[in-house]
């Protein structure tokens, strides 16, 4: 997904990537990433947890707002 959302940047588009492996999000270095700490395969947290799943959401988009050069991680802080 990071190489999907460089590509995109290229054209134009802003993106963000939720990322679950910081070894990975550090190689192939997307514009902007936030890093989460949940469990492989669920970048919004646990099924079931609406409130969990919009904070994150949330988190994401306002990397949209951020002055930093890009690219850049940021750390999804429950």
């Amino acid at each position: 997904m990071s190489l999907v959302a460089a590509a995109l940047e290229r054209r134009g588009i802003p993106t963000v990537v939720l990322q679950l492996l910081r070894m990975v999000t550090e190689k192939v270095r997307p514009p902007r990433a936030l890093f989460v700490p949940f469990k492989h395969g669920f970048p919004l947290g646990l099924p079931g947890r609406p409130e969990v799943q919009l904070r994150v959401l949330e988190a994401a988009l306002q990397l949209f707002e951020r002055p930093d050069p890009v690219p850049f991680i940021i750390d999804y802080a429950p």
